[in-house]
């Protein structure tokens, strides 16, 4: 009896275990999802760089005083039309007249001490030693003097050519320090106009200097005005994070463009570099740049890469970065997918 009931015992394990076994194929089996590849092959893509930033001229100028002190009067308001040595705003000269005065008298003084020491010189009752003394005096007072007129000339702001103001940063009685930024001026109507953008660090090593773009301005809808890249900066905008390229309009003499005005560019750089065409449905958490999709090299097992994205073109995206050294690409089931799943490739594609 006890025998019959050990073999009882033994062939239920043996049938659990075989229903356990068969439950776990049918798991790892139920997590192998089918999906569909193509081949990827790379091929010369002609880049086109999206960007945006605001009109400005290539002689935008900040106009500062020399030195510090209560701003008298500021004699021009925003969008003013401005001449070549237009007075534009003044300081209160108080003070600095009171410190012109002290240098006038401290000159004067040291010239009668001069000219009492080399008279004492010649008669031999001073030496040679406090004449000298005496002169060297009297050129330092002489350059304090000369330094001091030329801050009280400088305590003015006068148009460097002509322009229009285009901003007003300080008013009458405010208190102006050395080199603040009081108005800022441009030669617009005389010189180049200018859009300011800004690209990342890839699209900033594809642009070269001469690079033709096209721009455009929802002032003027459906008008595009060609551009070439003028400056390409060697360091990161610190307010925006993002290298600010110039970009000189060649022709806008119909469009009317203002200093702040937002415009948008396409850039078409001259040198073309490798990349692959893939199906829209296979990109994944795209955006203008970049966007994740899913690769196999193995046919088993799923990857999950990270793209860049130059255009998207006859329902296609051109890719230039991230495929390298990928031997096929996941174009259907990818919604179902994440990195590292295992993955069976449907053969009848």
């Amino acid at each position: 009896m006890k025998n019959i009931f050990l073999l009882f015992t033994l062939s239920f394990i043996i049938l659990l275990s075989a229903c356990k076994s068969k439950a776990v194929k049918e798991t790892i089996k139920e997590d192998v999802i089918p999906v569909k590849t193509i081949s990827l092959q790379q091929e010369t893509v002609q880049q086109t760089i999206f960007t945006s930033g605001q009109f400005t001229t290539d002689d935008e100028t900040n106009l500062s005083f020399k030195t510090s002190g209560i701003i008298n009067k500021v004699f021009v308001k925003e969008g003013d039309a401005i001449k070549q040595g237009q007075l534009l705003a003044t300081l209160n000269l108080t003070e600095i007249n009171a410190t012109a005065e002290q240098a006038s008298l401290a000159y004067q003084k040291a010239q009668r001490d001069y000219e009492r020491a080399s008279n004492l010189y010649k008669d031999s009752v001073a030496t040679l030693e406090q004449m000298q003394n005496a002169k060297t005096a009297l050129e330092v007072s002489r350059q304090q003097y000369t330094a001091i007129g030329f801050n009280r000339n400088y305590s003015e702001i006068r148009a460097t050519r002509n322009g229009y103001v285009l901003k007003k940063y300080m008013n009458d009685g405010q208190y102006a320090s050395a080199g603040t930024p009081v108005l800022q001026v441009n030669g617009a109507g005389q010189t180049n106009w200018i859009l300011k953008a800004g690209v990342s660090d890839y699209q900033w090593a594809a642009i070269k200097i001469g690079d033709k773009a096209v721009v455009t301005t929802d002032a003027s809808p459906g008008k595009t005005i060609p551009a070439i890249v003028s400056r390409k900066p060697e360091g990161i905008d610190p307010q925006s994070g993002t290298f600010v390229i110039h970009l000189k309009l060649q022709n806008n003499t119909d469009i009317p463009i203002a200093s702040g005005l937002f415009g948008k560019a396409s850039i078409t750089p001259s040198q073309t570099g490798k990349g692959w065409a893939i199906p829209y449905d296979a990109l994944l958490d795209g955006d203008a740049n970049s966007g994740y999709v899913f690769v196999t090299n193995d046919n088993t097992t799923a990857q999950k890469v990270k793209i860049q994205v130059d255009k998207i073109e006859n329902g296609k995206i051109m890719v230039s970065g991230g495929l390298e050294n990928v031997k096929a690409l996941i174009i259907s089931g990818s919604a179902y997918l994440n990195d590292g799943a295992k993955i069976k490739v449907d053969s009848n594609q």
